[in-house]
């Protein structure tokens, strides 16, 4: 049987979809204080521990991959980081260094840390810009988007209306916006990770909201594999593991998805088509 992998924090139901995805390669154990029910078809076994008390968990992790070695960490959530960090390099692992892992766990030292290397952060001064985010590999030093996600943005607070990926949108051939991400990356010091660059495109050039060095939710990586064929979940995994990484497109599709919010919760349409106009027709009818 494959080595385990470690995963800190189930995260929201939407990263059911990744998480079966990985732990159909390998064992999943997951770290937190409790198993959600969404995930326990998906796991192999489970550490009881708080991934956000980084000292108390590293003790835990280290104590059971002294009795089962473990072939790499994952976590989907930002407040986790340092603890995979710090994990990570106890374990000899691939993985964020802590010095990066802590500037990306906190937004404000993310920011500074973009600007001193030029990178402009945005203001939200021209909040009706188009929103997208980038769906990178960085493998060592090249910088790969695998695909652009456009968002159409909800009421403020509320949850995002509608998420869309083109494999042929042209906004992967823009050389400001290449540039932009490249330089952010670079400037937080990532190497060998899935990295999510949140873009506000403005009259002024690409202004980046926000970057996270991890799956994205809202199902973006379901919307990712299935307009190009790149299955973020599996590239992350490899990562992870220090295996080897495929994240060549091969599929020439689109994808979206909207959300909606009633009294019963959180609800969601998705659709797949040719290019985006029939994914508009197939969601506007849904």
């Amino acid at each position: 049987m494959p080595q385990p992998v470690l995963l800190l924090g189930a995260g929201p139901a939407a990263y059911g979809v990744p998480l079966e995805r990985i732990a159909g390669i390998r064992p999943v154990i997951l770290v937190d204080t409790a198993v959600p029910d969404w995930a326990r078809p998906y796991l192999s076994g489970h550490l009881t521990a708080d991934p956000a008390r980084e000292a108390q968990s590293a003790e835990t992790i280290v104590r059971y991959a002294d009795r089962q070695p473990v072939a790499g960490v994952l976590t989907w959530t930002r407040k986790h980081l340092r603890t995979a960090a710090r994990i990570t390099g106890y374990l000899g692992l691939p993985g964020l260094s802590y010095e990066t892992a802590a500037a990306c766990a906190d937004p404000v030292a993310a920011r500074d840390r973009l600007a001193r290397h030029g990178v402009i952060p945005d203001e939200s001064g021209d909040p009706d810009s188009p929103l997208v985010s980038a769906e990178t590999v960085v493998l060592d030093d090249e910088v790969r988007i695998a695909a652009l996600t456009r968002t159409t943005p909800g009421a403020p607070g509320g949850l995002p209306v509608r998420h869309s990926v083109h494999a042929h949108d042209g906004l992967l051939h823009n050389r400001f916006l290449r540039q932009t991400v490249e330089r952010a990356v670079r400037a937080l010091g990532l190497t060998h990770t899935v990295a999510h660059v949140g873009l506000r495109l403005t009259g002024r050039g690409p202004r980046v909201t926000g970057i996270a060095p991890y799956l994205p939710g809202d199902l973006i990586p379901w919307l990712v594999e299935r307009a190009t064929g790149v299955d973020l979940a599996e590239v992350a995994l490899a990562m992870a593991c220090g295996t080897v990484v495929d994240a060549v497109p091969w599929r020439e599709r689109a994808a979206a998805i909207r959300f909606a919010e009633s009294a019963d919760g959180r609800s969601y349409w998705v659709a797949e088509g040719d290019d985006a106009a029939a994914c508009d027709r197939a969601l506007g009818a849904a």
